[in-house]
């Protein structure tokens, strides 16, 4: 599947749920992929990327950046507190806020760098034990807390369980993102970005279907 499929299947989810054409952000996951197919999506004219862990975007990102300086990158995996400095200075987005820890260290660092990225809380909506994440009732106290600490936080991120209908949690997210005044909607992976469109995605993080399959060897 091609970049350019992504975008028109997006915009036609858009459209049946009657949604504005472009309210929908699609993030191209780049994650463990070879510079030479980030390269040729960078080239597409596509300019908003997603990347797993910090390390492999330093010893990626400034370079494209250099040639690209109108690209955005989001870190999408989990944050370790150690790699929260590097974390604020690299990202635009940061969508894995999941604990109170972590929020201090970013309220800190953010204050010292005097630039923040955008902030997602991640919610764990199936309440997964091995999956990080606010648990849904736990999900108002956090992002209260993380405000009180004088973060802002731009939305919510879910990453459903893969067993289950994944309509079912992003209907919860965008449910909690409401009450709590929040827009930004985080959700939606390759074979569901469409649901999620549907239910109000403002990002959806696509990487398989624009790059091919990832090579973990």
């Amino acid at each position: 599947m091609s970049l350019q499929e992504i975008i028109t299947r997006i915009s036609k989810a858009e459209e049946l749920a009657n949604r504005p054409t472009g309210s929908t952000q699609l993030i191209a996951v780049s994650k463990v992929q070879p510079n030479s197919r980030v390269l040729a999506v960078l080239q597409q004219g596509h300019r908003l990327f997603g990347e797993n862990k910090v390390q492999e975007a330093q010893g990626k990102w400034p370079d494209f950046r250099a040639e690209f300086p109108d690209a955005k990158v989001h870190l999408i995996g989990p944050l370790q507190t150690n790699k929260v400095k590097a974390a604020v200075s690299l990202f635009d987005a940061i969508h894995s806020v999941d604990r109170v820890k972590l929020a201090r260290k970013l309220a800190d660092e953010i204050q010292k760098q005097g630039k923040s990225p955008e902030l997602f809380i991640q919610i764990n909506t199936g309440e997964e034990p091995q999956k990080a994440g606010a648990l849904p009732a736990q999900a108002d106290d956090f992002i209260a807390e993380c405000r009180a600490m004088g973060l802002l936080i731009t939305g919510l991120m879910v990453i459903p369980p893969a067993e289950e209908e994944p309509s079912l949690h992003f209907a919860l997210l965008a449910k909690i993102a409401a009450r709590n005044d929040l827009t930004g909607l985080s959700m939606g992976m390759s074979c569901d970005f469409e649901r999620a469109v549907a239910l109000g995605a403002t990002h959806v993080r696509v990487g398989s279907a624009i790059f091919g399959a990832r090579d973990y060897g």
